[in-house]
């Protein structure tokens, strides 16, 4: 049975919590115990309140609203599913994109009342830039326009011009009650002038997108294992997460940045050795040469082509309360790799009303930039519409270690990465 994962974003109180409170309760989803809970905190007309199914922080009980990025599992016959409630307030855009980072489809609630605003195009584009494929427009509230199918024609033609702009590929929109049910799990004889699928029908028939990049595996080590025990005197191992491909015993590897070369002596999952490994299973290496590896090191065949770099242009959404500028230190943090960087260009900022591009000299809190960065050290990096696990990394404040934003490669192109490089630093920060 495959996987499906998928966040529900939109602005504030546009229902994304009732949605999957809907979601886990009409697919039967939802265990004795947390039911008899909700019997007991029911609304004054009589309704189960399903959003406390994923408000759980108290702070957002205060307030109404969700703040937390909330992770919510349910299973159907047809398909297993995890997914993402991110927050709809402005100030925590931050958060909407950490969810966004795993998730193969995108919910975009919209009120029916309101109709597409600032923040649906806020969190399209940013779902689109992490390189979610497939969405969903879901026209919520239906029941407070009188089911009206002009209301819900008009928001579709104005999010088709959204997705016009962004290229998305592949988009349908749904009519829905979330409180009521309608269009949710099950079709609404409220809404007889919609034909397509529920919402969850359509969940469980959308295509599972694929290892992005299966001829380019690439693996990141995380952890060195040298026992040095009576038993295992001379073993080391190096442990990690496949982020692409497949590995074998006998595949000829080059580890970067150092470009020593060597040979898979043997996997091991679970402590036992197997004749493969596939993206995304945890594994340990073991190699057949005493070659020097670390931590952060990236272990790919000799056939794979990673960029090993120096200069990093990126896409970023800064997320910071302090304006990033241009000479700003910082770190970047590649999975387990860690460098020290400077901002050396900000090349523009994006208009979130009209897509463009506009020239800027700073970036503030959930501004979306595209940047310039050298780095201390070379890092082993893809393009993010390439390998999206490769392709991805955040910045640091060296001091407080504070995340200040999310990142994506957006070249690799000759002129920007250099050729293989040694390990030894272009410039000290």
């Amino acid at each position: 049975m495959d996987l499906l994962r998928f966040i529900t974003c939109g602005s504030v109180d546009d229902g994304k919590s009732t949605l999957i409170g809907r979601l886990l309760y009409d697919s039967d989803s939802v265990s004795l115990d947390v039911l008899a809970t909700l019997e007991k905190r029911r609304h004054a007309s009589g309704e189960v309140d399903l959003a406390l199914l994923t408000d759980g922080l108290k702070a957002e009980r205060e307030q109404g609203i969700t703040i937390d990025v909330a992770h919510k599992y349910f299973t159907t016959p047809r398909r297993k599913f995890i997914i993402t409630d991110a927050p709809g307030h402005v100030q925590y855009t931050r958060n909407m994109v950490t969810g966004a980072s795993n998730a193969d489809l995108a919910i975009v609630l919209v009120d029916a009342r309101q109709g597409v605003i600032e923040q649906t195009r806020r969190h399209t584009l940013i779902a689109s830039l992490l390189g979610i494929q497939h969405f969903v427009l879901a026209v919520n509230k239906m029941d407070l326009v009188g089911h009206d199918e002009a209301v819900f024609n008009e928001i579709v033609a104005n999010y088709q011009a959204v997705t016009e702009q962004l290229k998305l590929a592949s988009v349908v929109a749904i009519p829905m009650s979330a409180l009521n049910g309608d269009n949710v799990v099950r079709p609404s004889r409220q809404l007889f002038w919609y034909e397509g699928s529920s919402l969850l029908e359509h969940l469980e028939s959308v295509p599972v997108p694929a290892d992005a990049n299966p001829n380019e595996p690439r693996f990141q080590v995380q952890y060195v294992i040298r026992p040095q025990t009576e038993e295992l005197p001379d073993y080391r191992g190096y442990a990690g997460r496949i982020q692409s491909g497949t590995y074998r015993p006998g595949d000829q590897v080059r580890i970067w940045p150092s470009g020593l070369e060597t040979t898979i002596e043997a996997i091991e999952v679970n402590q036992a050795e197997v004749a493969e490994a596939t993206a995304p299973q945890a594994v340990v290496l073991r190699l057949r040469d005493d070659v020097d590896v670390s931590r952060g090191d990236t272990i790919v065949p000799v056939t794979a082509h990673p960029a090993v770099t120096r200069e990093v242009e990126a896409t970023l959404c800064w997320m910071h309360e302090r304006p990033l500028k241009v000479g700003r230190k910082l770190l970047v943090q590649h999975h387990s790799a860690v460098v020290k960087a400077s901002v050396t260009a900000i090349v523009h900022k994006t208009n979130v009303a009209t897509f463009e591009s506009v020239g800027t000299d700073t970036a503030q809190l959930n501004d979306i930039v595209r940047v310039q960065l050298k780095t201390a050290g070379p890092l082993v990096v893809d393009d993010y519409r390439q390998n999206r696990a490769t392709g991805a990394f955040i910045l640091v404040d060296d001091q407080t270690g504070e995340t200040l934003a999310a990142g994506l490669v957006t070249e690799t192109n000759p002129d920007l990465f250099a050729t293989p490089v040694a390990a030894e630093p272009a410039f000290s920060i």
